[in-house]
């Protein structure tokens, strides 16, 4: 078996030397036009930008501070400046259906134009309207048709009249009517002189009285329709005089709309409206003698607002150049969809088209709409919304109340409004993975998506590229320049966060972070113009001393021996594990006592954290592949007669993960074989049923954490962390962890087997079998297959002798 060889301090930490770029500062630089290690998700985004196909929506997934936001924005900057401007939007007054406004498509800039020709043309009829209604001639043509029926009325009653007196019958006219009285000698007969009259006369005179009654109502009947008619006739003037004042206005302002076939039929019905509201234009007349007065609450309705002449701008894209590209920072309904506004009048709220506003999404019809994932879901409605508008193509401007029954209001229904805009949806894999397997309308609505990475490869191309961020980022954000050693620090801390020396992060949110507190603390340095080495190492020392109180807090516990860890010293069925403990904004590895006690028995291995639900599934699994390796490896020829508890210790929460495995299967050989294992050092690492060593995540925390323990314990050079031999890439270890590895005052070890893991950890050979197929006498696993084939003796013996006794008591 190859022996392990410890790494050397140039393995657990890869520095960066960027003399090759020869530059002194940022400032040498020129900023990075790249977009670092996305050539995937560039190629993705522009294949989604460009298919106009309907559905080729785009969903940017990847973590937070990869870039997406800015890439996605630099990119829409580029295109939509070349694309055409898109049409604008406005409502107007639906005549024929008052709650139904309609909505006019323009070109751009035209809809404001309208605005402001309707609210010239509405000034203008106020003043040439009354104005003509004042001339001399309207006067005398009115009067002249008025007289005109009334000398035909007074012919009528002057008839009646002749009528009347030839029956002797007297018609006079009174403000309730005509009344017919009888005469007797050219005189009126009273009541009294009725009442004295022979019967006779009484009903020659009543009879009379019923004849000139029947004229009376013929009269009345003619007369009520020459008023009708001299009505009509007022009314057919009043709007040949309308019209000749609004002919001129509206046609000029319809000729420059002609082609505009939905605002030519909208100035249609506008004419037809004005012609029969001309009172409305007119100065109000005083009250009609005999009508009851008007309410005190109808006095402020008195004066007209002509709302329904006015044009609602919905969308102004008269200021825009190319498409128009809206990032939606908080899409509430409201400023997602628009809103229909109300207002408080006498105790209750009312509107019209004209507090229709608009929303982001159709402000950005005719480009790109950019919105966050996770925001979509935060607000009611929003969702849904958001797909049927882009399934359907339309928007429809409605009050999210009514339509869910929460608002007894009466309001209107604005005509909707078509859409053509291209929705970017940016957030993680998570998300999308969800939405994709469980709504189905996802999958037909977004069917563009950008992967963006979050690591890139460590290669000359990237650390120039890199460089030139730094400068791009001082530039942007008024910092003061790096130097050379300042920016090979901030690379070497992107490797760090990437995990692998042969990498570089590009979550460039946590990057920015660091050169932002960087440049903080350089400013703080009067002897400092640029921002060195010693200002990052600063700002990276600062912010996790601000985030580590609960790592301090449990070093001091376990320094302090409330949780029991040993540095030193050698012990049977202990071994010292590691786990990494993530608090956030945090992460840092934590070592752990595991124990096993072995005994004989047929339960196999026992996990005590999952017995007491304090294991995740993946631990359990781990657990269970131990299984396996041991009964594969000594239990071919002889049953496995094994009992075995394993356990973390002063363990109270739950635990996932298989990093512990390899620790979990030496302390069992451990117990097994009565051979001890060395307290001075940690393990981590995964391990198969073919005893090989897998790799595993935190490494760099782990490492620093048993590190940790063992200087506050007290370094005696003797200690050190095992780990998988694919984790030495991942190693870019504290500065402090570094020199201690070079001062021999800590050691770490790579494996790639279990059987390398109990040398360095016993001290002892772990063995192999011989050409017999046995073990070699002395070495751990032939004590492990020892004690084992015991176990299973011992089993069998005592099998046969409780066999016997129950048939010596008469037992079947």
């Amino acid at each position: 078996m190859r022996k392990v060889k410890e790494l050397k301090y140039t393995q657990v930490y890869r520095t960066c030397d960027l003399r090759q770029l020869k530059f002194k500062t940022t400032e040498d630089l020129t900023p990075c036009t790249d977009y670092i290690g996305q050539g995937r998700a560039i190629d993705a985004v522009n294949f989604g930008l460009g298919m106009e196909f309907r559905g080729y929506n785009l969903y940017l997934s990847g973590p937070p501070g990869v870039g997406k936001t800015t890439t996605i924005e630099t990119i829409l900057s580029s295109i939509a400046k070349d694309k055409p401007s898109p049409t604008d939007w406005c409502y107007v007054f639906n005549f024929r259906v008052p709650k139904e406004p309609k909505a006019i498509e323009l070109p751009k800039g035209k809809g404001k134009e309208l605005k402001n020709d309707m609210e010239d043309f509405l000034h203008e009829l106020k003043i040439n309207i009354p104005k003509a209604f004042e001339s001399n001639e309207f006067e005398e043509q009115k009067q002249n048709t008025l007289n005109q029926f009334q000398r035909e009325k007074n012919n009528l009653f002057e008839e009646l009249q002749k009528k009347a007196a030839e029956t002797e019958m007297q018609v006079q006219f009174s403000p309730t009517g005509i009344i017919t009285i009888p005469l007797m000698e050219g005189k009126p007969v009273t009541q009294e002189n009725y009442n004295s009259l022979d019967e006779e006369i009484r009903n020659k005179l009543k009879a009379s009285k019923e004849r000139i009654d029947i004229e009376v109502a013929e009269v009345l009947k003619i007369a009520r329709k020459l008023d009708r008619d001299a009505g009509e006739k007022v009314k057919e003037l009043e709007k040949e005089v309308a019209l000749f004042s609004v002919r001129d206005l509206i046609d000029s302002i319809r000729e420059k709309y002609q082609t505009y076939t939905q605002v030519i039929d909208y100035f249609d019905q506008l004419q037809k409206h004005i012609l029969e509201n001309i009172d409305n234009f007119l100065p109000a007349k005083g009250a009609q003698p005999g009508l009851p007065m008007q309410m005190p609450m109808r006095m402020p309705q008195q004066e007209q607002s002509f709302t329904e002449y006015k044009v609602n701008v919905f969308v102004d894209n008269s200021n825009s150049e190319g498409a128009p590209v809206i990032f939606e920072t908080n899409p509430t309904y409201t400023n997602l969809f628009g809103t229909i506004e109300k207002e408080a009048k006498f105790g209750t709220l009312v509107t019209d088209f004209t507090m229709i506003r608009s929303g982001s999404l159709v402000k950005a019809s005719g480009g790109y709409l950019v919105l966050d994932a996770l925001d979509l879901f935060k607000y009611p409605f929003v969702w849904d919304s958001l797909k049927k508008a882009l399934e359907n193509e339309e928007l429809r401007i409605e009050d999210v109340y009514e339509l869910y029954g929460f608002s007894s209001t009466v309001g209107i229904k604005p005509e909707p409004v078509k859409l053509n805009v291209k929705v970017i949806i940016a957030g993680n894999s998570q998300l999308y993975s969800m939405l994709y397997a469980y709504d189905e309308d996802f999958r037909k609505l977004f069917k563009a998506k950008a992967d963006f990475d979050y690591i890139v490869d460590r290669n000359d191309i990237t650390l120039s590229q890199y460089s030139c961020f730094l400068k791009s980022v001082c530039d942007r954000d008024g910092l003061n320049q790096f130097d050379r050693s300042g920016v090979e620090r901030v690379i070497e801390y992107s490797s760090r966060l990437a995990g692998d020396q042969n990498k570089l992060s590009i979550e460039f949110g946590s990057i920015t972070k660091i050169l932002k507190e960087a440049d903080y603390w350089a400013k703080g340095d009067d002897n400092s113009k640029s921002i060195k080495r010693q200002h990052v190492e600063k700002a990276i020392h600062e912010k996790i001393y601000r985030s580590n109180m609960i790592e301090d807090k449990i070093q001091e516990m376990i320094t302090k021996g409330s949780i029991l860890i040993d540095t030193s010293g050698l012990v049977v069925g202990q071994i010292n594990g590691l786990a990494v403990y993530n608090i956030g904004d945090y992460a840092f590895g934590k070592p752990s006592r595991l124990t096993c006690e072995t005994y004989m028995g047929t339960e196999g291995l026992i996990n005590i954290d999952r017995r007491a639900r304090l294991s995740g599934n993946i631990h359990d699994k781990g657990v269970l592949i131990l299984s396996g390796y041991i009964g594969t490896k000594y239990a071919q020829k002889k049953p496995l007669s094994l009992s075995a508890s394993i356990g973390f210790e002063q363990s109270y929460d739950t635990i996932d993960g298989d990093s512990a495995s390899t620790a979990e299967l030496v302390v069992l050989l451990s117990s097994l074989s009565a051979i001890p294992i060395k307290q001075s050092f940690a393990i981590t690492g995964s391990v198969n049923q073919k005893g090989q060593i897998q790799p595993i995540g935190g490494v760099n925390e782990k490492v620093e954490g048993f590190y940790e323990v063992c200087k506050a314990k007290g370094l005696t050079g003797e200690q050190g962390v095992i780990i998988p031999h694919q984790n030495v890439k991942n190693l870019m270890l504290k500065k402090e962890v570094v020199q201690a590895v070079k001062d021999k005052k800590f050691h770490i070890y790579p494996i790639e087997s279990v059987d390398q893991a109990v040398e360095l950890l016993t001290g002892k050979e772990a063995g192999g079998k011989g050409s017999t197929g046995k073990f070699r006498v002395g070495t751990v696993n032939y004590l492990v297959d020892k004690k084992l084939r015991e176990f299973a003796e011992d089993y069998r013996k005592f099998g046969r002798q409780s066999t016997n006794n129950k048939k010596g008591n008469g037992t079947t």
